[in-house]
């Protein structure tokens, strides 16, 4: 795994090969986390990071600045391995929480500046996702909300979609609560 941009970019960890999550591309998630540094100063905002896998989403926040970052993992080797990496970077801005990310989104009270989720593409309640995040308590006025999906999904309908982006095989639907008129934009990287 690698952190593309930041305080820690260019850094390489050794992910464990009995890990079980499908990380987002070098490539994805440079061109995402550039589109979001053009709409946001990450610096002193909280994220979180849903479903989180290797971490490299949550490390990517971290490393640009991100004053908070949550980060929601309920497979062992993946949560061991965040934790790994956290301790090796001594970044004391990430808060690990080991368990399901349904129960975490019931019942978690913090609001955040930006939501990112990458679940499994074969996730049973893959597409009552985008749903269980717009009616959290977990919002602010102006969160961005990105989900990481195939193309088998079309989050287009739903409220404070912004757009779609795609690159390769990867496809993010942006939500943004401070847009006045959705925008059925999308966007091929």
């Amino acid at each position: 795994m690698r952190i593309i941009s930041g305080k820690y970019g260019r850094r390489r960890f050794q992910v464990p090969t009995n890990i079980t999550a499908r990380p987002t591309t070098d490539m994805a998630r440079e061109n995402i986390f550039n589109v979001l540094g053009n709409w946001v100063d990450f610096d002193g905002l909280t994220a979180l990071d849903l479903f989180s896998g290797t971490g490299a989403i949550s490390f990517e926040f971290l490393s640009r600045g991100c004053a908070q970052v949550t980060s929601v993992e309920k497979a062992a080797t993946q949560y061991n391995f965040i934790r790994k990496v956290k301790e090796q970077l001594h970044d004391p801005n990430l808060t690990q929480v080991k368990g399901d990310a349904f129960k975490f989104m019931e019942t978690c009270g913090t609001k955040f500046d930006i939501i990112f989720a990458d679940p499994p593409y074969d996730l049973p309640n893959f597409g009552t996702i985008p749903e269980l995040v717009l009616n959290s308590q977990m919002l602010k006025p102006d969160t961005i909300f990105i989900i990481e999906h195939s193309k088998a999904y079309d989050f287009s309908h739903l409220p404070h979609f912004f757009q779609q982006r795609t690159y390769g095989k990867v496809n993010f639907s942006i939500f943004r609560l401070d847009s006045q008129k959705s925008s059925e934009t999308t966007d091929r990287g």
